[in-house]
């Protein structure tokens, strides 16, 4: 697919779901009537209109919803998760990450920074401090000139949200897009970007089941800029692979086996 075909081709994203506070918990419930996800999707919906089209998948569902058909026809997918993160099977997520590295964007939200998912793509533990107390969540743009930032106030606030605060355990980000300040002083890394292989992330931390925060139009803007920036347009969707090349032969790779296995002497 090359980007002119891509402008014209509606982004294709799945959002995922947890999907367990809205059914055991009846204040979550209110706010979130059919969900967490249905929420995000109508959020993302609104914004991108035509230009997206948008399925969700939760937990429960088989293969929690996320199958390598449905993967394969996904340009994004956005994962929510809270309370069952050990609940996510292991084949999924070797699944999900090698979509990733193939070229598939993922956007992390919130309490997903602690995902069997984003913490095998990081390669660390992901941890941070919070405090659950109704905090107002100050969101600041550090890069106005980003894509995921078109459109958003700066800075923009959340009356009430879960504080999430530093340290945060996970690799230097590629760009660093958000910063929040919180009521009790805190400082959080809350919008950055990564990339894995050919695949783009990004995590986005306000959003939590205790407050109407995915009803906010910025928070609902932001997602939408994320789901648009994280597209990858590729040929075809391919983990990167190590290849032996001859002198000269700058276009035609050939399967590396290993030292021992090639039939070429190695020195």
């Amino acid at each position: 697919m090359t980007e002119q075909s891509a402008a014209s081709t509606p982004v294709r994203v799945v959002v995922w779901g947890e999907n367990r506070h809205e059914k055991v918990e009846p204040h979550v419930a209110e706010i979130y009537p059919n969900g967490m996800h249905e929420t995000i999707r109508e959020g993302i919906e609104e914004n991108l209109g035509a230009s997206a089209t948008v399925t969700t998948a939760t937990l429960d569902d088989p293969e929690h919803g996320l199958t390598e058909e449905v993967l394969a026809a996904t340009d994004v997918l956005v994962w929510w998760g809270h309370a069952a993160h050990d609940e996510v099977s292991d084949e999924v997520v070797e699944r999900v990450h090698s979509h990733v590295l193939a070229g598939m964007g993922l956007l992390v939200l919130h309490s997903g920074h602690w995902s069997k998912i984003f913490g095998k793509l990081m390669g660390t533990s992901c941890t941070l401090r919070w405090r659950s107390e109704a905090d107002r969540e100050i969101v600041w743009t550090v890069d106005p000139t980003h894509p995921i930032s078109r459109g958003i106030p700066h800075p923009f606030i959340i009356p009430q949200q879960e504080m999430y605060g530093e340290f945060f355990d996970i690799p230097a980000p590629d760009e660093l897009v958000f910063l929040s300040t919180f009521s009790g002083g805190e400082v959080f890394r809350s919008g950055c970007t990564f990339k894995r292989g050919f695949g783009k992330i990004f995590f986005f931390s306000p959003g939590d089941q205790d407050f109407p925060v995915y009803h906010h139009s910025d928070v609902r803007r932001v997602i939408a800029n994320g789901v648009e920036w994280a597209r990858t347009v590729r040929p075809e969707r391919a983990v990167p692979v190590l290849l032996r090349y001859e002198t000269e032969d700058f276009y035609t790779g050939r399967d590396y086996t290993g030292a021992m296995n090639n039939s070429e002497k190695v020195e």
